[in-house]
């Protein structure tokens, strides 16, 4: 396994874990209202009020509403589907561009500052991680041994053109 497949891979991994681990996490804190989402439908983890703020809220409903966007509606499901899809394209020998390294960093510098203490830092390493691994698939232009360097694509000729 070469080192962009391998860092791409760990970059994933984190990203998985953090994902997994926080609704795992807020299952068990918050499992009441987790499994009154059950009984009630999925609709009712953030009811539609169409009263335009006539009605008066409840504790209830405001923790019914911090629970959803904790869990299912926070950013877990993306880092999650992110990771997922990394892992994916790490496997296939795809380069992913640094700018998507560039991008989880910020957020979770900026997550981690805001929220702090959290977890929020350990995405940070997944995002070094990918820029590391597109910084090394740029490097290496000159492949040993015939082999395809990581994130690159052998030269395909038009099949319309005869040569």
């Amino acid at each position: 396994m070469n080192s962009g497949k391998r860092l791409l891979r760990w970059a994933s991994g984190i990203m998985l874990v953090l994902g997994t681990g926080h609704l795992l996490l807020l299952a068990l804190v918050a499992w009441t209202d987790v499994t009154d989402w059950v009984d009630r439908g999925m609709w009712a983890a953030v009811p539609l009020d169409l009263t335009e703020g006539a009605a008066v809220q409840t504790v209830e409903s405001l923790q019914n509403r911090v629970t959803f966007w904790a869990g299912p509606g926070s950013f877990a499901v993306p880092l999650i589907l992110l990771g997922c899809l990394i892992w994916h394209l790490a496997g296939r020998g795809v380069a992913v561009p640094a700018g998507v390294g560039w991008g989880l960093a910020a957020w979770c510098v900026l997550g981690g500052i805001l929220l702090v203490p959290s977890p929020f830092f350990a995405g940070v390493v997944s995002g070094a991680l990918i820029i590391v691994a597109a910084r090394k698939g740029d490097q290496s232009a000159a492949p040993r041994g015939g082999e395809m360097a990581f994130g690159q694509h052998a030269a395909r000729p038009c099949p319309c053109v005869n040569v």
